[in-house]
């Protein structure tokens, strides 16, 4: 099973892939974390990598896509894919069909994680973590039984993201349309969009994902 999971920072990409990686043996594909670790580990894709961008250039297709290509040749054939920031643009979309079908492998969903865009702000702009053991808090939605004091290891410190403020989240939301748009005909043509309500809870993410990928 192959999918694309879709939202703006902040929907809860991160923790539903992370259950599909825990839960179903999926590998989770975050274009972003294949560049940095291809710098890390000095591969010649991430010297060149490194070197594009040191010059404050940005990464073409190109290289992103044999990013894609070399990790997908190193999975075995029954190991489920969750493509996390890839594709972003339509080139990109018709070049992964290519790269899927090299490696005999199909896109079975496309998932959407639906947000509203004002209550995405109340839920980032509001959490923040205890400082030492990274217990997370939101201002509103759960506070620490008693103030200022972390309800796991009693810290007193917290801290919180210095862009998780309303003009940053607002900001990313517009980046994401702007990005998302013109690769979602694309697959909608194709029937293979599911849209998913990403302001439930947790529990009602999963089950809702479940159901859209038939395992429910």
């Amino acid at each position: 099973m192959n999918i694309i999971l879709l939202g703006p920072p902040g929907a809860g990409k991160g923790t539903q892939a992370a259950r599909l990686v825990k839960e179903r043996g999926m590998v989770q594909l975050s274009t972003g974390d294949m560049l940095r670790a291809a710098v890390r580990e000095g591969t010649p894709t991430g010297l060149e990598v490194k070197a594009i961008m040191a010059a404050g250039d940005l990464v073409s297709d190109e290289i992103v896509n044999q990013l894609i290509d070399e990790k997908l040749a190193s999975l075995s054939p029954d190991q489920g894919v969750i493509f996390d920031g890839y594709p972003r643009t339509r080139a990109q979309a018709e070049a992964l069909d290519g790269l899927l079908a090299k490696h005999g492998r199909t896109l079975g969903h496309v998932i959407e994680l639906d947000v509203d865009e004002d209550a995405l702000v109340d839920r980032i702009t509001g959490r923040f973590t205890c400082a030492k053991c990274g217990e997370g808090y939101h201002d509103r939605h759960k506070l620490p039984a008693v103030e200022n004091v972390c309800d796991v290891c009693a810290s007193t410190e917290f801290k919180r993201r210095p862009d998780d403020n309303e003009e940053t989240v607002r900001t990313r939301m517009a980046e994401y349309r702007a990005k998302t748009a013109p690769i979602l005909p694309f697959y909608e043509a194709r029937k293979l969009v599911a849209r998913v309500d990403g302001m439930a809870s947790i529990e009602q993410v999963d089950a809702a994902i479940e159901a859209v990928l038939g395992l429910a």
